[in-house]
């Protein structure tokens, strides 16, 4: 079962490397057998801001299959949202550990990207530093738009036919250009690693280990390039604290207002209701708050209707509040649903949600509907 935490409209994985990596051998094991494509983005604030501008990047994250948090911002915030994260998952620190994990089990990795030559000196450092590493192959494309960039980079990796594909172009065009091929590549793996081949042959160095782990490497990489990054991290430190504000204030608010006692006003009489119209999937009401607290149920409750159906409906009508955790798993049960060729359906959702789902801009990723008959 798939832990989600949504920070900002972007769903994050709750796990360690080592569970990252055992994910990865069970992408493999699928893509293998069926030529699906896993996309797996290393996310930092940067990728958070830049999604808040970009509603295609953010759908592209929404709808990753292993989203992890790159950087500290969103391990703190994760912490102030009552779901706390174990710590990061660095791209610089999953390349190295997954070339390792090739080496021991057969898999094979293709360099895509990075400045010409760089790609194949990170391919040669990790076939030295992992004896065994199988390199499908190596390619750095002069750089263009995802639209304009040529054909053949696409042909070079199909033919290729490796198990992990890592692609150097940037965020968010690496993000776009996996998705834009994702059903032809037929790459059980693909990551966006932006900068990593950079930090493994050395060009840009990483930060002590003291620094890394105590989420100050962004003033050790700020020394290293003062012109390049002073704007973008005065912008991103701007943007991030002003909207994770918003929303840890509407989840404190939220939380709040759900606990006190709403006096309904008695109904008049009204003639025999028609009888409830009936539908082929499971129907599945939820509390008035659904969060960290009380989500085993819950989601014991859902996977076990999922199992005797691809499609779920989720009754909001009597919801008021949903924390950051609680969203992480709706989006794991949609993303689950649609695997299985159906869906997550809410029904009734009320004003306090529906505020919810627009701040933090999902109200797109789930189909909702007012009644039954609609569904």
């Amino acid at each position: 079962m798939r832990k989600l935490l949504v920070i900002l409209g972007v769903p994050i994985d709750n796990l360690t490397m080592a569970e990252a990596l055992d994910r990865c051998d069970e992408f493999i094991a699928v893509g293998r057998s069926t030529g699906r494509l896993h996309q797996i983005a290393t996310v930092n604030a940067d990728f958070v801001v830049n999604a808040l501008h970009d509603p295609e990047l953010r759908r592209i994250l929404q709808e990753a299959d292993m989203a992890t948090a790159d950087g500290m911002p969103l391990v703190w915030a994760s912490r102030l949202l009552g779901g706390p994260l174990p710590g990061r998952v660095t791209g610089a620190d999953m390349v190295p550990a997954l070339a390792e994990r090739a080496a021991q089990r057969g898999y094979s990795i293709f360099f895509l990207g990075a400045r010409e030559g760089v790609a194949a000196k990170a391919a040669a450092i990790l076939q030295e530093r992992y004896p065994g590493l199988r390199v499908a192959g190596v390619l750095s494309p002069p750089p263009s738009s995802v639209l304009e960039m040529d054909r053949s980079v696409v042909e070079a990796v199909k033919a290729a036919q490796p198990d992990i594909l890592l692609v150097a172009f940037g965020n968010p065009k690496q993000e776009k250009w996996i998705r834009m091929y994702a059903h032809e590549l037929r790459v059980p793996i693909a990551i966006g690693v932006g900068g990593t081949f950079d930090m493994i042959v050395g060009v840009t160095k990483r930060a002590p280990l003291w620094m890394q782990r105590s989420g100050l490497e962004w003033v050790y990489r700020l020394i290293q390039e003062p012109r390049r990054l002073w704007k973008r991290y005065v912008h991103d430190f701007v943007y991030f604290g002003y909207f994770f504000a918003r929303q840890w204030w509407a989840m404190q608010r939220g939380r709040a207002l759900s606990m006190v006692p709403v006096a309904l006003p008695s109904a008049p009489e009204q003639p025999p209701a028609p009888p409830t119209p009936t539908v082929p999937w499971p129907v599945l009401a939820v509390g008035v708050r659904l969060e960290a607290g009380n989500l085993e149920p819950f989601n014991q409750a859902a996977y076990q209707l999922l199992e005797t159906s691809p499609y779920l409906i989720l009754d909001l009508s009597a919801t008021q509040f949903l924390d950051s955790s609680a969203l992480g798993a709706l989006v794991a049960l949609a993303k689950r649903a649609r695997t299985q060729g159906g869906d997550l359906f809410f029904l009734n959702v009320q004003e306090p949600i529906l505020r919810i789902l627009d701040l933090l801009h999902l109200n797109r990723f789930f189909e909702q509907f007012p009644d039954l008959p609609s569904v």
